[in-house]
């Protein structure tokens, strides 16, 4: 395989695409999956059961598929797998899930993710991401499609965000963040909705106004997390384009657990 550097150890055992490229001095393990066009910079490891798709492109010196930072795993066969178009910068380090978590970490499709950035056992990431610079999860977070992480931004086990969130520079999160929040703080308060980037994704009015009134039923108008969600409910009769985002909103929070809650 011509896209391969002379100095790259690659296991025979694992399946790269003929047009992989691998950079210098890097190490990919027998149990690793490529897929056509991506490529792989000097001085990667990746090893465990890790499945990469296509047209990646993975910068030098990350750490993708190592065993989970958890004192309970015994060497089981979980796995990381990576889907397809995703840029990851330098220093980032992926682990792969834990039999208490479902034995999965993964990370959807046309993600941006920077530098030094951690993504722990069974975290699960969806797609069109941004996450800056040294944005760190823990075990069992799950992030929603188009949510953007500031940098510096922590986030506690089993925390959820959901989709079309974004948090500010050196957030710090304890309760799950429902969709369309914006959060800053540490700990992290709930601070508006993300009105532009649902803009820059062509939301119409009809449905920006729509998670105006969650935002006011979650945050301005003193109820209950049951009484919120009921009013939310009922937007779908006022704003008929908003009802795949009033379903989205509801969803997320059917799943808020009295341990966690969610950001105030």
């Amino acid at each position: 395989m011509t896209g391969i550097h002379s100095t790259a150890i690659v296991d025979a055992a694992a399946e790269l695409d003929s047009s992989v490229s691998v950079g210098p001095y890097t190490i990919i393990g027998p149990h690793v999956r490529i897929g056509a066009g991506t490529t792989v910079g000097a001085h990667c490891v990746i090893e465990g059961h890790t499945t990469i798709g296509r047209d990646n492109r993975i910068f030098q010196f990350n750490s993708l598929g190592a065993i989970p930072q958890d004192k309970k795993y015994a060497g089981e066969p979980c796995e990381l797998r990576i889907g397809d178009r995703n840029t990851i910068r330098e220093f980032c380090t992926f682990n792969i899930g834990s039999p208490g978590g479902g034995g999965v970490t993964r990370v959807g499709d046309d993600n941006w993710i920077m530098a030094y950035v951690h993504l722990a056992h069974d975290v699960a990431v969806g797609s069109h991401t941004i996450f800056a610079n040294n944005s760190q999860l823990a075990g069992h977070v799950e992030v929603g499609d188009w949510v953007i992480l500031g940098g510096f931004t922590v986030v506690h086990q089993f925390v959820r965000i959901g989709a079309h969130g974004m948090t500010a520079m050196c957030a710090l999160l304890f309760a799950d963040q429902p969709p369309f929040v914006m959060s800053q703080g540490q700990p992290a308060g709930a601070r508006s909705m993300n009105f532009e980037g649902l803009r820059r994704r062509g939301f119409s009015a009809e449905r920006i106004a729509a998670v105006k009134a969650m935002h006011r039923a979650l945050y301005r108008e003193g109820l209950t997390l049951e009484q919120a969600q009921a009013q939310i409910g009922a937007l779908a009769g006022r704003f008929p384009q908003a009802q795949p985002d009033v379903d989205l909103m509801l969803g997320f929070l059917a799943g808020v657990t009295p341990q966690r809650g969610i950001l105030r």
